[in-house]
């Protein structure tokens, strides 16, 4: 460990983790342009260089995208990727209160302490973790879904049934295209563009994004912000100060994120919303959140980040890639000559801890770049609105379509941004939606393959037959349990 260390700390290898992490932070603070574009785009400059420097350039990058998605999601209401949906809702309020520079500092620090906690767990519980990741069968990520969609319950707004209404219409949005099996073609209304589905990112921009743009023409306000903005000296320590006041919020998202990037195909959108998810249900006053709570940045960037450094356990053990942007750095693995798996570790020790250690000082220096410029970013806000609007359309669609080079994702995000536009005028809340965007190509997969195995032995056989999965049963159903009576109670105290 001490020789990855040092091997981290060299002056080669710290100078390609400022290259990654500068490019990583260009790449997550466009809408549309993800870790994965950006990784495979660094990817051929690292066919000459050492297996450690390559690595650490390709983890540095990746981190820093995972951190730097939150400043458009908290300065104009657009996630620069899935994971930072649950950041917008709270972060963008809080800009909106004139606490921009808090919300970026507050997800830089929560980003940072996930990344550590995720890059040590990497680096000492690789072993034991990846073994835990292979009980995960179709059941199991079927019910990991569902738990994830519990979430609904929480950020309904003032109607639960609305909210529901909402993560219906997000999961049917989610199955446009082909189906996962069959090749049945769905809601395609014959746009062979449409055959391949709807693109998360471009979705989620449309989802969020386009009906802030229509607010702002709507309001025909000077300013986004509601509150004055004023700069002061010392925020980003008594910040800091106010995310370090809870801790346990802190610790058990950047746990759940940890575990939850483990999974292979699971990544970060389902560890931010679960972890939101436990940080409304242990709050005792839910309703702050969705309104600007720093405990929903707080969950939302310590969890998704925590689940890029779990991402590499199943990469690193197994020869698995936990992520899409983990697979790119598989790639560049085998290109050295160099193949993952259990006895990687052994073998080559310098280059994992050495990989490890990048993964942690590309968080610090991202953090540190991301609390430098918070300040300066946070006077967006006084941009006019007339500027501003044209400014956040724009990188709107530049990022939809960007994803996949498609005219035709511009037209359904600028389409879906409308119909969420009027939904919202009628009392919907837009989160549902995006969550079953999210949701819906992860829960259908698994359900689909679930019961073709239980067509064989049996439906009870396979979705109650592991611990896992009763686990996972017990938590939602715990969950749905809370919810209930948590509006019952609030209800009752409101009479």
């Amino acid at each position: 460990m001490l020789e990855g260390l040092v091997a981290a700390l060299t002056p080669a290898s710290l100078l390609f983790i400022v290259v990654g992490v500068l490019a990583g932070i260009l790449v997550g603070a466009l809408p549309g342009f993800t870790a994965t574009m950006g990784t495979a785009l660094l990817l051929p400059f690292t066919f000459t260089l050492a297996p450690e420097h390559g690595l650490a350039m390709l983890g540095a990058l990746y981190v820093a995208s995972q951190m730097a998605d939150s400043i458009p999601a908290c300065l104009v209401n657009t996630p620069g990727t899935p994971s930072a949906m649950t950041t917008a809702w709270d972060g963008f309020q809080l800009t909106k209160q004139g606490r921009g520079q808090s919300a970026i500092v507050a997800s830089g620090f929560s980003a940072l302490v996930g990344t550590a906690i995720g890059g040590f767990t990497f680096m000492f519980l690789s072993g034991p973790l990846a073994n835990v990741a292979l009980r995960f069968g179709p059941p199991e990520f079927f019910w990991v879904g569902v738990f994830a969609l519990t979430l609904i319950g929480s950020i309904a707004g003032e109607s639960l049934v609305k909210g529901l209404a909402g993560g219906i219409l997000g999961l049917l949005v989610g199955t446009i295209g082909i189906s996962a099996t069959g090749a049945v073609t769905r809601y395609t209304w014959g746009v062979d563009e449409l055959r391949a589905g709807l693109n998360v990112v471009a979705a989620l921009i449309g989802v969020f994004a386009v009906p802030q743009v229509l607010t702002m023409v709507a309001e025909r306000r000077q300013h986004l912000t509601i509150a004055t903005y004023e700069k002061r000296r010392g925020v980003t320590l008594a910040t800091v100060k106010e995310v370090l006041a809870k801790p346990i919020n802190l610790i058990r998202s950047s746990v759940i994120g940890t575990v939850v990037g483990i999974l292979p195909g699971a990544g970060g959108p389902v560890a931010t919303l679960v972890s939101y998810n436990e940080a409304v249900r242990w709050s005792r006053d839910r309703k702050k959140f969705g309104k600007g709570a720093l405990e929903g940045v707080v969950a939302s960037e310590s969890s998704g980040n925590a689940a890029a450094g779990g991402a590499m356990v199943p990469l690193i053990a197994l020869g698995i890639p936990g992520s899409a942007p983990a697979a790119v750095i598989l790639g560049a693995l085998l290109l050295q000559g160099v193949r993952p798996g259990p006895t990687f570790f052994a073998s080559n020790p310098v280059i994992v801890y050495s990989f490890a250690w990048a993964i942690i000082f590309a968080g610090v220096v991202t953090f540190f770049i991301g609390a430098f410029l918070a300040g300066t970013l946070a006077r967006m806000v006084l941009i006019p609105v007339r500027y501003l609007a044209p400014i956040v359309m724009f990188l709107s669609v530049v990022g939809a379509f960007a994803i996949r080079n498609n005219i035709v994702d511009v037209f359904l995000s600028l389409a879906l941004g409308v119909l969420v536009y009027l939904l919202a005028k009628a009392g919907f809340h837009p989160g549902p939606i995006g969550l079953g965007i999210i949701l819906g190509p992860i829960v259908e997969p698994a359900l689909v393959q679930a019961m073709a195995v239980a067509r064989a032995s049996g439906l009870a056989s396979v979705f109650l037959r592991s611990t896992v999965s009763k686990g996972l049963i017990a938590l939602t159903t715990a969950s749905v349990l809370w919810i209930l009576w948590s509006n019952q109670r609030e209800q009752r105290r409101a009479d």
